[in-house]
């Protein structure tokens, strides 16, 4: 039979505040987003491993406050004055570590944001003191931020998150193949996206469900890899 064509149609994902799993490995970063009117000096830093659900909190968080999401990496390109009249997200600020023109700008969104009296949430990958960033005045003013950090996963969240990315991609499978997959397969949210999406690809090609064996398959091909 030959192998079925593949077409990377456009992926339903969920961000909404009922598509967040609370765990032991979030819960604490959870609690300081929902009590952002405490924040000191009105801004807080979410870091994390990468795929952490970084980017689903700070969603559900600017929802919440009516933030205005910008990525860093294109902050230099954006009328600062008019962002900080509201809540402001800045994702992915360990990207601009080699973009000075970035820095800048997020050091002056900083203080205009410290004017206004409006909150700022910053995420990134890994820690805060990973990120490389090189503008001393920038540092200064993001180590006076509060930080929360989302953890490695647990089987509860593993469980879950696997669950949800089967449903972004309109696939139901059973619990004993999510218990099956949590057991083998590497602990990281990134890991757990980019192997949904390998089984998608193998059922289609294969024009085969997703069974043990084709997931086994494609674990041992994707840990091989690695």
């Amino acid at each position: 039979m030959p192998e079925q064509l593949i077409f990377d149609l456009p992926m339903k994902t969920a961000f909404g505040r009922a598509d967040f799993f609370v765990s032991p490995s979030n819960d604490v970063a959870v609690r300081l987003l929902e009590d952002w009117p405490s924040w000191a000096l009105a801004k807080m830093v979410l870091c994390g491993p990468k795929g952490s659900g970084k980017s689903h909190l700070a969603n559900i968080w600017a929802e919440t406050v009516g933030a205005t999401a910008v990525s860093a990496n294109i902050l230099a390109y954006e009328r600062l004055e008019t962002l900080a009249v509201q809540p402001v997200v800045v994702e992915d600020v360990h990207k601009i570590a080699q973009d000075m023109d970035g820095q800048q700008a997020l050091f002056h969104l900083h203080n205009l944001m410290q004017q206004s009296g409006h909150p700022l949430l910053m995420t990134g990958c890994g820690f805060v003191s990973d990120w490389g960033l090189g503008l001393a005045d920038l540092v200064s003013r993001i180590e006076q931020a509060q930080v929360a950090h989302l953890a490695v996963p647990d089987d509860r969240l593993l469980s879950v998150l696997m669950v949800k990315l089967f449903l972004d991609r309109q696939l139901r499978v059973e619990p004993s193949l999510i218990d099956y997959i949590v057991k083998r397969m590497d602990r990281s949210f990134a890991f757990a996206g980019d192997l949904v999406q390998a089984l998608d690809r193998a059922s289609l090609a294969g024009q085969k469900p997703i069974t043990k064996r084709l997931t086994g398959r494609v674990l041992d091909e994707m840990q091989n890899e690695g």
